[in-house]
């Protein structure tokens, strides 16, 4: 994968609001092997083995992406035989989500292997729209729906982007399904436990049935030791004080965000 950005430009200057920030990547960077002692994939076979159909789903429209994907695993990562949709969640190491048009030029999600989410359930958004999807997220359709839209249906054939998010939890588990109830950060605040949750995001598009492998990858950063870099720290006291409250609601940060700015 293509240098990490550094922490502070997961905050970006200004108030709290929505981007859809997107930069140039390589695929094979991202969705090639990073971990070579391979407890990427032992973690994720062990949560496939617990309920694999929690964990990894596919619909008929998803068939032919999942063919694709394959395809690209084989000649362009060096992954070979990912035959099924719990092979992909066993031979790779991002999550994997299959997206395609419908009849309208709505995007949905046609299935993908899901063991590292981040508070959401694979099984409950399996072939909706995105706004359906995304609906959860306090202002986030009104504010991105359509340049999400717009930028799926242009992506031209073969293109990688990448992008980041962020959240604040509680535990340094790569796997957050709702069904598991890890408890919301809660007062007092110590650093020492909570966590800097980053989802580094990647969208390739596929050339041949025309549909967009969504990768996600996990990257965990304990919060003591954001708070020793000046500009990261600065960027989330900044986040934390302009995030409108049905935000910090949704991230679960409403009861710790005004203690949370004043220790980091």
């Amino acid at each position: 994968m293509s240098p990490r950005p550094p922490l502070s430009e997961l905050f970006p200057s200004g108030p709290y609001r929505f981007h859809l920030t997107l930069k140039r990547g390589d695929a094979r960077e991202f969705f090639g092997p990073q971990d070579p002692a391979g407890r990427l994939l032992a973690e994720r076979a062990k949560w496939i083995a617990v309920d694999a159909a929690r964990y990894a789903a596919l619909q008929p429209e998803g068939e032919s992406l999942l063919a694709e994907v394959a395809d690209l695993a084989a000649r362009e990562w060096g992954i070979p035989g990912v035959a099924s949709v719990l092979e992909l969640g066993r031979r790779l190491e991002p999550d994997m989500l299959l997206l395609s048009p419908d009849e309208t030029g709505a995007f949905r999600l046609r299935g993908g292997a899901l063991c590292f989410p981040t508070g959401w359930a694979l099984e409950e958004k399996l072939g909706h729209k995105l706004d359906f999807i995304h609906g959860v997220v306090p202002g986030l359709n009104a504010a991105l729906a359509a340049p999400i839209h717009q930028f799926l249906s242009r992506l031209k054939p073969g293109s990688v982007f990448f992008r980041d998010n962020w959240g604040i939890v509680t535990t340094d588990e790569l796997n957050l399904h709702p069904s598991r109830r890890v408890s919301a950060p809660v007062l007092p605040v110590v650093l020492e436990r909570l966590w800097l949750r980053l989802e580094y995001q990647a969208l390739l598009a596929l050339p041949r049935t025309r549909g967009v492998l969504f990768g996600i990858r996990i990257g965990l950063h304990r919060l003591d030791e954001v708070a020793r870099d000046r500009a990261a720290a600065a960027g989330l006291r900044n986040a934390l004080a302009t995030m409108p409250a049905e935000m910090a609601a949704y991230k679960r940060l409403d009861g710790i965000r005004s203690k949370l700015s004043e220790c980091v």
